[in-house]
């Protein structure tokens, strides 16, 4: 089963932006998106069907914003939309797809970037999605959870971390999150095959980011330990150029 997650910052730009040319290259057998902002409705979702895509969508209530879709060539043996708190759903951010045993989950994460208001929720949201992974282990104790956490973890997954020791995406609130979530029975897959430090998924795009690799590590594979000894490879995909986010790669076996 090979995995990508890719944070599209607009799935319309990226198809304009040669992302059908992409997966013509068969990068993976299950895609999945976060801040699609669109409807199904509002793209040509054709063209992933011809390619042996199915396409399952979540999107945002409010037109443009968030929302998620999953890109898969392996056909789920169940969906499910949302993860039951109100304004997250509102909002468009879980989407859960199992595969057999394996749970499959696809997440955007609040950002706290645009001020108090948003970081107070980003904190709540994230209060809440530990909650429901926590239950879901109960019955699901193979879990694959993807997608844009907004949260870099630790000092080699920022390029610059005493700068940024105050911005939203690098708060110790946010990263002692990740180490309760990684202390909880966790897996940062691409850590496991790429211990080295300047492997970013996002740049700015000013000040020439992306050429520079002054990046950040926001967007993971995490899964849970019942699933470490299945994995067969992770990476990041750099060069791939349709958003200010790169796909994050990983293959196992199931």
């Amino acid at each position: 089963m090979r995995i990508i997650t890719y944070n599209v910052n607009g799935l319309r730009s990226a198809m304009n932006k040669g992302f059908v040319d992409w997966l013509k290259t068969d990068p993976a057998d299950i895609i999945c998106l976060q801040e699609v902002k669109a409807h199904r409705e509002n793209v040509d979702f054709k063209q992933f069907e011809e390619l042996g895509y199915e396409d399952y969508w979540y999107p945002a209530q409010k037109k443009g914003y968030s929302g998620v879709a999953v890109l898969t060539k392996i056909k789920p043996t169940f969906v499910q939309y949302g993860n039951g708190y109100m304004q997250s759903d509102a909002e468009g951010r879980v989407i859960r797809l199992d595969f057999g045993d394996v749970t499959l989950i696809n997440a955007y994460f609040p950002s706290g970037t645009t001020g108090e208001e948003r970081q107070t929720y980003k904190y709540q949201w994230l209060d809440e999605f530990f909650g429901y992974l926590n239950e879901l282990k109960k019955t699901r104790p193979k879990l694959v959870v993807v997608g844009d956490y907004n949260i870099a973890h630790n000092p080699i997954d920022i390029h610059n971390p005493v700068a940024n020791k105050d911005s939203s995406g690098f708060l110790p609130e946010e990263r002692a999150w990740m180490d309760k979530l990684l202390g909880d029975g966790f897996v940062d897959t691409l850590r496991v095959f790429k211990p080295e430090p300047h492997q970013y998924s996002w740049w700015s795009y000013r000040a020439n980011a992306r050429a520079n690799n002054k990046g950040w590590r926001i967007d993971y594979i995490n899964v849970t330990e019942p699933l470490r000894a299945n994995l067969k490879d992770a990476y990041i995909l750099p060069d791939v150029k349709h958003s200010d986010h790169c796909p994050v790669y990983l293959a196992m076996s199931v």
